[in-house]
């Protein structure tokens, strides 16, 4: 089966062709980064003017490189949401639009899911249960996937997501946007132990993330070592540096630490580790590392399927169009979409339950 996917839910328009949900024929991403860097973040109005101009251009392109025309395609797959509004509406409308003139079924899916789904090309099939932890500049989650296609929350950041934190501290340093990619880069050449910021604790005992108070904690502290944000054409201090790193583990500590601490608990088969912030090496390596202590295999995506893109969205249709789901014509973007849609869990998990007051 060869599923056309098509990806817009933030600040990326893309398409992909992608045969049986596992063989990638072409996958093409126009980034929207040089677009939003002077205003430090993605703005929701240029963002979506952005998708209106691109997204024929590049379903063009991602059919002329899988060496396809559209009435090869068997079926589309569109990010439904969660993402912003005016982004999503572009991709879902061009995608029911082409699924309506080619008479070929269509589903929307989960962007969350599809993250899930970007280990599906180039790993081993997972074996479930399997714990997979999302994280990105706008999610940061645990979920529990006891079979494919069911899936509940077992932990959340309860104000920013792990991205998100890293884009505002590189802003509070005078760093360019998007700020993970350069917050990791001088983080490498700093040393974590020289400022060390504590992980937060959430007070109700949830297996949950917070990591507005260490942003708070790292703005505390460049007031009161009076630290100078770097200026254009400036190369960033040692201090500096330190502090990239010093941040960047107690985000690893909080988002690696607390995936053992569930994997202990709910015993998965497998650890699946993916989204934009898994492109993070040091991360990586110390999920890597849990994996190993916990004699469990961990599954990342490739650095170019961490980020959006369409190919996973493609993935994750395949497998609900193999069990007959489809959507119709009424389907709409949805900013709210949530990926939790597992309710009869087993006694294990409801005892875990009421200890975790999921």
């Amino acid at each position: 089966m060869l599923i056309l996917g098509i990806e817009s839910s933030c600040d990326e328009t893309a398409a992909a062709v992608v045969r049986d949900g596992r063989e990638i024929l072409s996958s093409v991403i126009s980034s929207q980064i040089e677009l939003h860097k002077p205003f430090g973040g993605v703005v929701p109005e240029l963002a979506s003017r952005e998708h209106l101009e691109k997204i024929e251009p590049i379903v063009d392109e991602a059919l002329e490189q899988a060496k396809v025309s559209l009435k090869a395609i068997d079926a589309i797959a569109v990010t439904q949401g969660p993402g912003l509004i005016g982004s999503l509406l572009i991709g879902v409308c061009y995608a029911k639009a082409l699924a309506f003139g080619l008479d070929i079924p269509f589903v929307g899916v989960n962007h969350i899911e599809g993250h899930v789904y970007s280990v599906a090309f180039e790993n081993p099939a997972v074996e479930y249960p399997a714990l997979a932890l999302i994280v990105s500049g706008g999610h940061t989650n645990i979920f529990f996937i006891p079979e494919e296609g069911k899936y509940k929350v077992v932990s959340r950041t309860r104000d920013d997501a792990a991205g998100e934190a890293f884009d505002k501290v590189a802003k509070m340093l005078g760093l360019e946007y998007p700020g993970g990619p350069v917050v990791e880069k001088l983080a490498k050449e700093g040393d974590a132990s020289k400022i060390k910021f504590p992980v937060a604790k959430i007070s109700d005992g949830r297996p949950d993330f917070s990591f507005s108070g260490l942003k708070t904690a790292v703005s505390r502290y460049i007031r009161e070592n009076e630290i100078r944000p770097v200026g254009e054409n400036e190369n960033p201090s040692p201090e500096i540096k330190d502090l990239c790193a010093g941040f960047q583990a107690t985000v690893i500590k909080s988002l690696v630490g607390t995936m053992e601490k569930l994997a202990l608990d709910l015993n998965p088969k497998t650890l699946i580790v993916a989204g934009g912030v898994a492109c993070n090496t040091a991360l990586r390596d110390a999920a890597q590392k849990t994996a190993e202590k916990l004699n469990l295999p961990v599954y990342f995506p490739s650095k170019h399927l961490s980020t959006d893109n369409a190919a996973m969205i493609a993935a994750a249709g395949h497998s609900h169009l193999m069990r007959g789901e489809q959507s119709d014509l009424r389907m709409t973007a949805d900013v709210t979409m949530r990926l939790q849609n597992f309710e009869n869990e087993d006694a294990d998990l409801r005892r875990k339950k009421v200890r975790y007051r999921l």
